[in-house]
């Protein structure tokens, strides 16, 4: 869905990851191979996003970091991350983390289905909007 978004608005895409993602590179999209290890990709998409750029992550802890840095975040989920919500979800993430490693059991997600993908759908199609009428000075 990304690819497709990317294609029909002409936007550059860049993947980061430690591995290889199929069908990237493109036309439209590149892939930034990382180093494997602790955080070396969050790292690299932190360089790399600037204000204006839009990230898509379910990572909490690299969402933060990049709300912090005035970037646009959103899960795959179609959950918007911003400044007033980041940091009370990043601390309940933080503590069912500790409860896990207590040996305690959390409330799992559910599966993703088709309202998620139609959840991220729209919220990509309004921020990536937003965020072009913003560069565009209309917003």
């Amino acid at each position: 869905m990304i690819l497709r978004f990317s294609a029909r608005l002409k936007i550059k895409t860049i993947f980061a990851a430690n591995r290889l993602i199929p069908g990237i590179p493109n036309d439209t999209a590149l892939m930034e191979l990382c180093p494997a290890g602790e955080g070396a990709a969050d790292d690299r998409i932190v360089a790399l996003a600037r204000s204006g750029d839009l990230v898509v992550s379910r990572d909490l802890p690299l969402a933060e970091r990049l709300v912090d840095a005035g970037v646009t975040v959103l899960d795959d989920r179609g959950r918007v991350f911003t400044k007033e919500n980041i940091h009370s979800l990043r601390s309940l993430r933080d503590f069912a983390v500790g409860l896990a490693k207590n040996g305690l059991e959390t409330i799992r997600t559910d599966s993703y289905g088709k309202k998620d993908l139609a959840s991220f759908a729209n919220s990509l199609d309004r921020e990536l909007s937003r965020l072009r009428g913003r560069a565009s000075g209309s917003a």
